[in-house]
């Protein structure tokens, strides 16, 4: 009896410890969020080359118009912006049109179709944007995307550094109207962007993000560009990926810039993410599988069912909890000044409990779903639930005295 009580009692003590790990996650994430917005800036001399920015459009986003326009206010002396639609027949090509009235002394190009027939329609896009711009220095971001004057020149700087491959940054919401936009910012500030940071200081950031990625046609065609990846999920993880792999930096700036939710509703957010963390499953499968030491709120609960005492639940609960909050803060208000963190550190639990539940369920996700069309992931690459159709018509549309 005695031997079996022993057994019991390392196996109980195993456990714990096993259920402190994710402290062990925690330390490193903020010390990665200290070293990363706390360092010395270097500075970077003033670097204004012409620029292209490509944006690929389908359909209208909340807000569409206020998007597009902050790129046609932009405090830079040379640039042009370029759209693409899928065809005559997307409605966001009238408030385009619209935008070229409004703003007669902004450079705008807007091309219609692609001439490709791939599965991800963005990236096909985005393949004909790149043929067609003027410049070598490229803008990519997402129709959702609103920025402010300065915008242009922050994240065209760094690439005055020969090494520089690619810029990316951080993105907010512009406004939090519901409890949903407010979990989902949460998620951000306490969840997504402490892991990224780890990645930073463990391994170089080897992605980028996909509200914004600043690269050169030169570094595209050097993997065979956005047409060699046009059938496959997560553009903006390959694009960074990929230059990263050819020695260059992708540099990270902490820099937020603003984007208008997508989703209204738990049921949309909860489709969001499982998009997001399903892609990474089939990505980085030993990466995904790993999450389980990140997460947290069940390890600790664990931790108490285990020994139910109030000191255990005094040291892993609120431990736990304590931790959060300090990463939360330090990330969302020291590091990107982001107003009204204090009054959503209540939601932390909640939105570890969420991800806990997302990430088991992308174990038996065999889909994804974007922009209302269904996707299976097939060695990588995507593979459309029903037939897509091909986006073959191609034209272009050129402000009047261009």
């Amino acid at each position: 009896m005695r031997a079996v009580l022993v057994i019991f009692s390392t196996i109980r003590t195993a456990l714990l410890i096993i259920a402190a790990i994710p402290f062990v996650y925690y330390g490193i994430a903020i010390f990665s969020s200290l070293r990363f917005f706390f360092r010395a800036k270097p500075r970077t001399r003033e670097f204004l080359p012409p620029v292209s920015v490509l944006k690929p459009v389908r359909g209208l986003d909340l807000e569409a118009y206020e998007n597009f326009a902050s790129f046609c206010r932009q405090d830079y002396p040379d640039y042009e912006i370029l759209f693409c639609v899928g065809d005559s027949s997307d409605p966001a090509l009238p408030l385009l049109e619209k935008l070229q009235g409004d703003f007669p002394g902004a450079r705008i190009r807007i091309l219609i179709g692609t001439g490709r027939n791939a599965t991800n329609d963005k990236v096909a896009k985005l393949a004909r944007l790149v043929e067609e711009a003027s410049y070598e220095h490229l803008v990519i971001n997402d129709s959702d995307v609103r920025v402010e004057p300065g915008y242009l020149r922050r994240i065209v700087a760094p690439m005055a550094e020969a090494g520089t491959g690619a810029v990316t940054c951080f993105y907010v919401p512009t406004e939090e109207t519901s409890w949903v936009q407010r979990l989902q910012d949460v998620g951000m500030l306490s969840d997504f962007y402490p892991g990224i940071l780890v990645a930073w200081q463990l391994d170089g950031v080897k992605f980028t993000l996909g509200p914004t990625i600043c690269t050169t046609r030169t570094r595209l065609a050097e993997f065979s560009g956005y047409g060699s990846i046009e059938n496959k999920p997560a553009d903006d993880l390959w694009v960074g990926r990929l230059i990263a792999e050819r020695g260059y930096e992708v540099v990270l700036l902490p820099y937020a810039i603003s984007t208008v939710p997508d989703y209204q509703s738990f049921r949309e957010l909860f489709s969001k993410r499982l998009r997001w963390i399903t892609v990474m499953r089939h990505m980085r499968p030993w990466g995904h599988a790993g999450l389980i030491f990140t997460l947290g709120l069940p390890w600790a609960l664990a931790a108490v069912a285990i020994e139910p005492t109030a000191a255990v639940a005094a040291g892993f609960l609120g431990g736990y909890f304590a931790v959060r909050c300090v990463l939360t803060l330090l990330v969302g208000l020291a590091g990107l000044r982001q107003r009204g963190v204090w009054a959503k550190l209540a939601l932390i639990p909640a939105w570890d409990a969420v991800a806990t539940l997302i990430w088991l369920t992308s174990f038996t996700s065999k889909s994804i779903s974007w922009r209302g069309h269904k996707y299976a992931i097939v060695n990588g690459d995507l593979v459309p639930a029903k037939p897509a159709g091909s986006n073959s018509a191609v034209g272009v549309r050129t402000v009047a005295g261009e």
